[in-house]
């Protein structure tokens, strides 16, 4: 559809040129029989050679269909021409017919509608150069009439000339707005994509793990109470795969977006870790090792995010398993490590979550590394280039 399209446009186009050139052609044409037949009509009165007369009434009118409906190198050159014939149509002769003025006055009016200002004034100034210095009392008024109007013409080419390059610039600034309007469209989706997959899953997920745990450890827990603990972790479960669907509609064109209101940092991760710790009954531990100091905040909620995540595919894929969040600060970066002692990956992992996880990371220029732990388990691992308030604040 968008080849035949751009075809029926192109033949269009085409159309059109031919069209306007065929019109430019048959004006400049009935100017030229217009000229002729007044130099016929008036040969006893003008002074000079008759068949030159009938050569400059040409030279005057036929040029015009070249200044309609060509380019810009031969619309200059005929316009020149045209000029130059009713200049000496004017002064030598005496004899510049309508049909030449018509044609001089359509000149500089298509000049200045094409923006070529300059030549069109001046071929105006050979007119007021006459009607200053010709003796010739009609040559002198015939030289005013036409060097008015041929201002004005001009004028009116500008005019429309101005108009419709702010038009066009109206219409670039809108579609630039519209595309700016269309890029934070896409970016509000991501983000809105990331949030809940981040945050609603994941508690949607530590439901469905409490439900379990609960119908699992419970002692003396009613039949009735167990079953009711499992339609829970079943709703829960059904509830997560319904937010994949409507994710997979979120990103389907969405790119990255940016984060606008607070979000939680590596002060709140030991919470974190211990609610996972609470939610799915395991050992999981929090080790930091390195110098602690403040980060870019835009740091600390992308690890804290990463984690997050890290935890909650680790009580989905291995319930049970120990989990160690590792944080190791660094000079340059922050090295975050998440591994479980599980059977590793059994299933397909390369869902929302991982690739939240890499858009996280690479959003502020760092890496993303998944897959099977040395000796066992899973293991993410994420390296962020840090700067440290502290230092930020010291730079120039």
């Amino acid at each position: 559809m968008g080849d035949d399209s751009e075809g029926v446009r192109a033949v269009r186009s085409r159309w059109r040129t031919a069209e306007a050139g065929t019109r430019a052609l048959v004006t400049s044409v009935a100017l030229a029989v217009l000229a002729v037949a007044e130099v016929l009509v008036r040969s006893t009165d003008l002074a000079g050679g008759f068949a030159a007369l009938l050569l400059l009434a040409l030279a005057s009118t036929l040029p015009l269909a070249f200044v309609l409906g060509t380019g810009h190198l031969a619309r200059s050159c005929a316009a020149l021409a045209l000029s130059l014939a009713c200049v000496l149509s004017l002064v030598p002769f005496g004899g510049l017919t309508v049909g030449g003025v018509v044609a001089q006055l359509a000149c500089v009016y298509v000049l200045g509608r094409a923006g070529a200002t300059r030549l069109g004034g001046l071929l105006v100034l050979p007119y007021v150069v006459i009607a200053l210095g010709s003796h010739e009392e009609l040559t002198r008024i015939v030289a005013v009439l036409v060097a008015t109007l041929a201002s004005a013409a001009a004028a009116t080419g500008i005019a429309h000339h101005v108009r419709s390059t702010a038009k066009a610039h109206s219409a670039t600034e809108q579609a630039f707005a519209d595309t700016l309007l269309e890029h934070a469209a896409r970016g509000e989706r991501a983000r809105i994509a990331r949030e809940l997959h981040d945050v609603v899953a994941h508690h949607i997920s530590m439901i469905a793990v409490q439900a379990e745990t609960a119908r699992l450890t419970t002692p003396g827990l009613p039949t009735e109470g167990a079953t009711r603990l499992l339609a829970i972790g079943d709703t829960a479960r059904t509830a997560l795969t319904e937010m994949r669907r409507l994710l997979g509609v979120l990103r389907e064109d969405a790119d990255t977006g940016v984060q606008r209101r607070p979000q939680p940092g590596l002060a709140q991760l030991m919470d974190l870790v211990d609610e996972s710790r609470d939610a799915a009954g395991s050992r999981t531990r929090l080790i930091v090792s390195g110098p602690i100091t403040p980060l870019d905040p835009g740091i600390e909620v992308t690890a804290y995010r990463i984690v997050q995540e890290a935890l909650t595919n680790a009580r989905r894929h291995a319930p049970g398993a120990a989990v160690d969040v590792e944080l190791r600060y660094g000079d340059e970066d922050l090295a975050v490590r998440v591994r479980d002692n599980g059977p590793g990956p059994t299933v397909d992992l390369s869902g929302h979550g991982l690739l939240g996880m890499r858009e996280r990371a690479a959003t502020v220029g760092g890496t993303l590394r998944t897959g099977p732990a040395p000796g066992g388990g899973f293991v993410v691992e994420a390296r962020l280039p840090v700067k440290s308030e502290e230092k930020a604040t010291a730079l120039p």
